[in-house]
């Protein structure tokens, strides 16, 4: 739509909170942004009504009232945006059309704006919606379906691919019936509260009912001339809508922070190219100095100036495109005595190290092609033989492969763990549970518990936790690297984990065992969204890489973890996207007066790289004390650690 005219009533005003303030909200399901507005009044001051719909206002909710057929009620805010996001908590107790309104502004016949409606049957569907200048709708046109994650502005449409086909939102698939924690229903319900979260930008509409799936659409080829105006409350037909939580936030204003850097580290941005989401260390040519691989380079140490190629360096757009890399570990697999390289997530690659030999190295596929595995794997001695397996999830199922001793190259022995079905793309741990010894595997679904004897199709026995959940805005479940060790000093291990990779929350969740010796967890949360006090004031989405380890030397494991920029692409597919790219180190405090006997408490490591898909914790230095290896979308970085000394 082309802009003509902006409404006589628009004011160019400053908007009502500051960006750091965060409003109270009430019967809320999420809280994915920092509004620039929030509504808590009773009076309509900054409003306007159009159309023959009565409004109303009371402390924080508005009341909209429509009494004939086919007509409307629309209320809009004094405040004009191109590409903007809206939330809203909805309630309406009959099957009265009730919607939001985007860019209304004047044309030659009246109005027009970009509709996204929730109708009778509660189903939304996003339209271009014409009115003539009472307020009354003349007609609409249905949005080509749009969105995912694979891009900002939506692609010129051909004809044939203009239909649009709205969908319920929130039909769980089929999952096993003893899972601990099962994707919610997000079905718009009358009666009831109902979240609806949009966000309009260039071209795209995206919206999420109940904090369920998006649905999405485009309001046809972006010319750089996208409509322009206030955004509104909505309703047609007959009957009445309440509105309240009432969150607005203009999405064209973005923000880089300066630059903060913990006290205790000293960055080196080894790499300012977007190759990889992982990285890994090892002394690749034995010179006694560690090295850093990230994506296709090997850093040399003790410098990490110098790189070379392992295989083809392209560096990947970070608005267009996920990197090949993802999780890199680094062992002596074919135990030649030079380290080599796994890449693994979506496929795995081993590559042999050609033992100083200046050229890329050879690389073998080790795991069956055309399963695709999960974001996450953990490279650990599960048989504790004194090799490494690669524990990860394919084809819905919990595994772990183990190299062949005599020709790793060779396709690996792969162990099945789980049922189908309990795979999740992201979140997997490894540790010691029961304190039998032996390794056990973990996922947001629970644990698996290791038997005496390894198989490789008996599937260990199952222990349901949830340890991850749904929502925020995320359909998936599960985290990244999820932590197993003693919090709280009782000689249990517990558990350490982000709840949800493409939403929010971390939580550790404490151990505990009854007179029987029968295993349970409590969950303590450490952070969640923005709608709540978390721990050091500290909130951000899409926690990705993380790992643990013994950051200040006390004995005691703490956990690292980042946000990864976007989470996906350059888009408002994930939630808080843009949001600053931390990370940090939360250090394990054991206080018998916190809940569970100990509490993470957040350290601000970096405030402008985050982390990708893994996170490394060595001692790259040899000088007693832990530093951070890190590949995200901004480059490649070490973080390094000087014990809390700023004069090292």
């Amino acid at each position: 739509m082309k802009t003509k005219h902006i409404l006589f009533f628009i004011f160019m005003m400053p908007l009502l909170i500051v960006s750091q303030e965060i409003p109270q909200v009430t019967d809320i399901k999420s809280m994915t942004f920092i509004p620039d507005y929030f509504f808590t009044g009773s009076t309509l001051n900054k409003w306007k009504g159009l159309g023959t719909g009565k409004w109303s206002a009371q402390n924080g909710t508005i009341t909209g009232m429509v009494q004939q057929e086919n007509k409307s009620g629309i209320l809009i805010f004094n405040e004009a945006f191109q590409d903007v996001a809206f939330q809203v908590s909805i309630k309406r107790n009959s099957k009265v059309e009730t919607g939001l309104l985007f860019r209304f502004q004047e044309n030659n016949k009246g109005f027009e704006a970009v509709l996204l409606s929730v109708d009778g049957e509660g189903t939304l569907v996003p339209f271009n919606v014409y009115f003539d200048e009472q307020g009354n709708e003349t007609s609409r046109e249905q949005l080509a379906q749009a969105g995912g994650i694979w891009y900002r502005v939506a692609p010129a449409l051909k004809e044939s691919a203009r239909q649009y086909k709205s969908e319920k939102i929130s039909k769980a698939p089929l999952v096993p019936i003893d899972l601990p924690v099962k994707m919610p229903n997000t079905d718009f319900v009358n009666g009831e509260w109902n979240q609806l979260e949009v966000y309009l930008d260039v071209n795209v509409i995206r919206s999420f009912l109940n904090d369920g799936r998006e649905v999405g659409g485009t309001t046809g080829e972006e010319k750089n001339e996208d409509g322009f105006g206030p955004v509104a409350l909505y309703i047609h037909g007959k009957g009445e809508s309440q509105f309240k939580n009432i969150l607005i936030k203009d999405i064209s204003i973005k923000e880089t922070p300066i630059e903060n850097i913990s006290g205790r580290f000293r960055v080196q941005r080894i790499s300012d190219m977007y190759y990889s989401w992982g990285a890994n260390a090892a002394d690749f040519n034995r010179d006694g100095f560690l090295d850093v691989v990230a994506g296709p380079y090997i850093y040399y140490g003790p410098d990490y100036t110098k790189r070379r190629e392992i295989f083809p360096a392209v560096a990947s757009s970070p608005s267009l495109e996920i990197p090949y890399s993802k999780v890199q570990d680094t062992y002596d697999i074919n135990h030649d005595g030079w380290p080599d390289v796994l890449g693994s997530a979506f496929k795995t690659t081993l590559y042999i190290n050609p033992k100083g030999e200046s050229r890329r190295w050879k690389s073998y596929n080790v795991l069956p092609e055309g399963i695709r595995q999960n974001e996450i794997t953990v490279f650990e001695d599960i048989d504790q033989d004194g090799t490494p397996e690669l524990v990860y999830g394919a084809g819905g199922f919990l595994r772990y492969a183990k190299p062949d001793k005599d020709d790793p190259s060779k396709p690996w022995t792969e162990f099945t763990v789980s049922q189908k079905g309990y795979a999740t793309a992201h979140g997997i741990g490894t540790g010691d549970i029961n304190g039998d010894g032996r390794i056990d595997i973990l996922n947001a679904f629970g644990w698996w518990e290791q038997p005496m004897e390894l198989n490789f199709t008996q599937p260990w026995d199952y222990h349901p936790v949830a340890f991850g959940r749904y929502g925020k805005r995320s359909t998936n479940i599960g985290s990244s690297i999820m932590a197993v060790y003693d919090v709280n000093g009782n000689g249990l291990n517990d558990v350490v984990a982000n709840l949800n990779a493409h939403g929010f929350g971390l939580a550790w969740y404490e151990q505990k065992r009854d007179k029987k010796g029968e295993i349970s967890f409590i969950r303590h949360m450490i952070n969640d969204d923005y709608q709540f006090n978390n721990k050091g004031g500290v909130t951000f989405s899409q926690p990705h890489g993380a790992a643990f380890a013994d950051i200040d030397n006390d004995g005691i494991k703490d956990f690292i973890v980042g946000k990864r920029y976007f989470g996906h692409l350059d888009n408002y597919y994930d939630p808080d996207p843009y949001s600053d790219p931390v990370l940090y180190w939360y250090r394990t405090v054991r206080n018998p007066a916190a809940p569970g006997g100990a509490e993470l408490v957040p350290e601000l490591i970096h405030n402008r790289s985050g982390a990708g898909s893994e996170v490394t914790v060595v001692d790259l230095d040899n000088n007693g004390t832990l530093d951070i290896i890190t590949s995200t979308t901004n480059g490649t970085y070490i973080f390094w650690n000087n014990g809390g000394n700023k004069e090292h």
